[in-house]
């Protein structure tokens, strides 16, 4: 995707915890858009292949949750990580890994997914239409940073993971942030 491009418009089939619902499930569904996750605000929106996967479970949302605090500190107001997953699937993920911080966006259907044209076809690990490993830097609605993994393709075999990184975000905004600012980086 182009930087300087919109985000397309989608809603989203969210699902929110509601007390006065009561029993075991007090949820209830709400649709989001994507103008309610990006409008007015600088983000940072990184998208992986599935819940509950290695690479996703293991290294990049927590790594993002770990490293929460460290974006404000470069002008990002706040994380969000979607998924080719239903609301089901993103809130069980978020509360199995503790999530606090980052934000679960649900694209169950791949509609913001195939919309950024990112949406690939992971038949060979039977998991079907799912999105490529990415991540972006969004500001009011429009890409300002793009982060994509190499290989882009249907069934890829392998499973790139640096560019749409946490630490690899980070580094570069703080370079943006230095180059424009004229400031020395600050390392961590």
């Amino acid at each position: 995707m182009p930087v300087k491009k919109r985000v397309p418009f989608v809603a989203f089939r969210t699902r929110v915890r509601d007390e006065t619902i009561g029993g075991p499930n007090p949820y209830r569904w709400e649709v989001r858009t994507t103008e309610d996750y990006f409008s007015g605000k600088r983000v940072v929106l990184f998208s992986l292949p599935g819940a509950f996967t290695p690479t996703c479970s293991t290294q990049q949302l927590p790594d993002f949750e770990r490293l929460y605090d460290e974006f404000g500190k470069v002008g990002i107001e706040a994380v969000y990580c979607l998924s080719v997953n239903d609301a089901f699937v993103m809130n069980a993920w978020g509360k199995a890994l503790g999530l606090e911080k980052v934000r679960l966006i649900p694209d169950g259907s791949g509609e913001f997914t195939r919309k950024m044209g990112m949406l690939v076809a992971k038949d060979n690990l039977g998991f079907g239409m799912r999105s490529w490993r990415y991540a972006a830097v969004v500001n009011d609605s429009v890409v300002e940073q793009w982060f994509e993994e190499e290989g882009f393709s249907d069934n890829c075999e392998s499973d790139p993971y640096w560019a749409s990184s946490p630490q690899n975000i980070l580094e570069t905004l703080r370079t943006f942030d230095t180059a424009r600012l004229g400031r020395v980086p600050i390392k961590f």
